[in-house]
């Protein structure tokens, strides 16, 4: 008989924990399988602190396969989920789609950041959700210190260091502590000119910080960033922004290059392709974290709605300490479905919550117990050490060698800002130029298509493209089998305009076109060579000042004209053939026959006669393939004919190479 499949979907703390407490409960009873789109499970809440260059970044990631023994990982992004068929259908990272068919399934897909319809908050603003956004964030900070450093001018000066939170909750809280304390370490090692220190604002429409945490934690935390010289500022939030600054609601302009978005988050876009009943974008559950009418399907962290039994009527908050213990249940309760064990209802108490504020500063509560001073901070430390599922060693290491030495204040680049957008399904994955396109080939997957979550990532929400078809001659075309990658695409030669490839003409970076700005001027535009017959060019032909044509005055007169050379079969001229006096013409009597006719020399394309231009076994003509390109007059300029005629049978490889120009 063969094992039951259990497919999790999500490894962050509700589907690692749900892993964890699986493998350990089912012991090889059942065939568990993770699908994650990175090999790891993150911890979040030191997250801040990668940002700030105080833990790097391998401390706050555990192997998933280091840690889940008798669990299965497959990499890769789901795309849908089909309840009817038992069916998860998913991306790998090379592009190559795939189906996980289950007999339980627990969607664990977690959150992503949350967006409000303010103008350029998209364009200009990065979120705090994964890896990349972090390192993105520390690389961009050191820069701005760095580029400020050596600025002229005090008002670029001032801008680059000045950096705008919004969102005041538990991980924008943690940014503006721990990036205040960055930036004043780096101006020490590198004073800045005009004496002016690093200014952090912390924004939030909330009356005060921590707005979800018991008040006694906020006002401990609003006295910390106000004596380390954070502007808070709550009751305020952003209007516009802009590539040079940031409107706030209260009127201000704040000129700045940095706007972190820490407003909260969403459930992933995947839950809404379900097709069951959600809760604010959350999968509705039942407290056995079932979704109804689906008993072989369950829900946990972010993604679930789960009815808090202690407060009738509501649901439980989106916080990592509720998805920890979600998984926990869920696990208990698929063990459950299978025979193992006898499921449970979930039903919490709240331990209190801890924020590290960088140093020996935090506020932390446990148990509901308010604690002072450096005690706060050796509590939440401790705590972050007991609940990391590994790495606990490095990440004391790290603490301890950031109390004696000075910290490293570098920029890697290693992830751009275009590779980090804020609206993403997937803020755990940074975007790279000419990803892998979704291929044909599925592993073992279904006929029907499925709904996609939609956002970044490979290949997600995209159909498979049709296979190019190869070139005459059995040549394979790029971007097949066999062939020479395509330019834009992985292996290949990035095309024109596209990150890493030499840019077009007439873009940022590239040379620019003539007739633009920095570009050498067209002929007949200000600055460039003058065009026949403007001002200041060559006079063309027949124009004052230039050479005369033939039969005006002053030229040479033509043919047939009074001066000229009498044409043929004119008075004086040479007779024409075929009249008196002159040659008598081909195909007349006492003249050579023509070409084709009885005696003369067979006519081109003919039987017998040499094949025509342009036919088969002939010479090809001018202006067709393999022949010499035609001349075309206009006046005296001569211009370039436009180069072979496109048959219907060549094949198009305008998409394989771009022209100049292109983008």
């Amino acid at each position: 008989m063969s094992r039951p499949r259990i497919v999790i979907v999500g490894a962050g703390f509700a589907g690692y924990r749900t892993a964890r407490t699986l493998s350990r409960l089912t012991r090889h009873q059942a065939e568990i399988t993770l699908l994650n789109p990175t090999d790891y499970f993150l911890y979040l809440p030191l997250l801040p602190q990668v940002a700030a260059g105080l833990l790097e970044p391998r401390r706050v990631t555990v192997s998933l396969s280091g840690t889940l023994p008798r669990v299965r990982l497959v990499l890769g992004e789901a795309d849908g989920i089909d309840l009817d068929e038992r069916a998860v259908r998913y991306t790998d990272p090379e592009g190559v789609s795939g189906v996980l068919p289950y007999d339980r399934l627990v969607i664990a897909v977690g959150s992503v950041n949350k967006l409000l319809p303010i103008p350029g908050v998209a364009e200009h603003a990065h979120g705090f959700r994964g890896l990349p956004e972090a390192l993105y964030l520390r690389d961009h900070v050191t820069r701005q210190m760095e580029l400020a450093a050596a600025a002229d001018d005090p008002k670029s000066c001032a801008a680059r260091r000045t950096f705008v939170v919004v969102g005041a909750g538990y991980t924008g809280t943690e940014v503006a502590a721990h990036g205040q304390m960055y930036t004043d370490a780096q101006a020490r090692r590198q004073p800045p000119r005009d004496g002016v220190r690093p200014r952090w604002i912390l924004l939030d429409i909330a009356p005060r910080v921590l707005p979800e945490m018991d008040e006694r934690l906020s006002r401990t935390a609003d006295r910390v960033l106000r004596e380390r010289g954070v502007d808070v500022r709550t009751g305020t939030s952003v209007k516009e922004a802009t590539h040079g600054g940031v409107l706030l609601s209260d009127g201000e302009f704040v000129d700045t290059r940095t706007l972190v978005w820490c407003v909260g988050v969403r459930p992933d876009p995947l839950v809404e392709g379900v097709g069951q009943p959600l809760e604010r974008g959350r999968l509705i559950v039942d407290p056995y974290l079932q979704v109804p009418g689906r008993p072989e399907v369950f829900a946990c962290g972010d993604a679930a709605a789960v009815p808090d039994l202690n407060t009738p009527g509501s649901f439980t908050p989106m916080t990592a300490q509720h998805a920890w213990r979600h998984g926990d249940v869920a696990a208990r309760n698929v063990a459950a479905s299978l025979g193992i064990g006898t499921r449970r209802a979930y039903r919490h108490r709240d331990l209190g919550f801890v924020v590290d504020l960088g140093g020996a500063k935090a506020a932390a509560n446990p148990l509901g117990v308010p604690l002072p001073g450096p005690l706060a901070g050796l509590v939440t430390r401790g705590y972050h050490l007991a609940a990391m599922p590994g790495n606990r060693v490095r990440v004391a290491a790290d603490w301890l060698l950031d109390s004696v030495l000075p910290r490293q204040t570098v920029q890697l680049g290693l992830v751009r800002s275009w590779s980090v957008p804020l609206d993403t399904a997937s803020p755990e994955l940074a975007r790279v130029p000419g990803g892998p396109e979704k291929r044909s080939e599925t592993v073992n997957a279904a006929a029907e298509p499925m709904k996609g979550r939609t956002g970044g990532g490979p290949a997600q929400g995209r159909a498979a493209a049709e296979p190019e078809k190869t070139r005459p001659g059995g040549e394979p075309a790029q971007n097949q089998p066999g062939g020479e990658p395509a330019r834009n695409q992985p292996g290949g030669e990035p095309a024109r305009n596209q990150p890493g490839g030499e840019p077009a003409r007439n873009q940022p970076g590239g040379e620019p076109a003539r007739n633009q700005p920095g570009g050498g001027p067209a002929r007949n535009q200000p600055g460039g060579g003058p065009a026949r017959n403007q001002p200041g060019g060559g006079p063309a032909r027949n124009q004052p000042g230039g050479e005369p044509a033939a039969n005006q005055p002053g030229g040479e007169p033509a043919a047939n004209q009074p001066g000229g050379e009498p044409a043929k079969n004119q008075p004086g001229g040479e007779p024409a053939k075929n009249q008196p006096g002159g040659e008598p013409a081909a195909n007349q009597p006492g003249g050579e026959p023509a070409a084709n006719q009885p005696g003369g020399e067979p006519a081109a394309n003919q039987p017998g006669g040499e094949p025509a231009a342009n036919q088969p076994g002939g010479e090809p003509a001018a202006n067709q393939p393999g022949g010499e390109a035609a001349e075309s007059r206009a006046g005296d300029a001569h211009t370039e004919a436009p180069g072979p005629v496109k048959r219907a049978d060549m094949p198009d490889r305008r998409s394989e190479t771009p022209a100049e120009g292109d983008s």
